[in-house]
């Protein structure tokens, strides 16, 4: 997988991890504080898509994960 790819799929089990966690209707619920978690997801991907930069990505690369084009 290339680094666009990871930073996918790790966003996207974040946010569901934090809304289980978050939700309480949710059998994992911890905290509704976990909701702010999936805020802060969803505004480092607005970010990196308006900047064209993204900090996990930049991650990625530095462990040697291949860069996506």
């Amino acid at each position: 997988m290339t680094t666009w790819q990871l930073v996918r799929v790790i966003a996207g089990c974040f946010i569901l991890l934090s809304l289980a966690l978050g939700i309480p209707t949710s059998p994992l619920f911890v905290s509704p504080w976990w909701l702010a978690f999936t805020a802060f997801v969803g505004a480092n991907l607005l970010q990196s898509g308006v900047t064209r930069w993204c900090l996990m990505e930049s991650l990625l690369r530095k462990i040697g994960v291949q860069a996506g084009d």
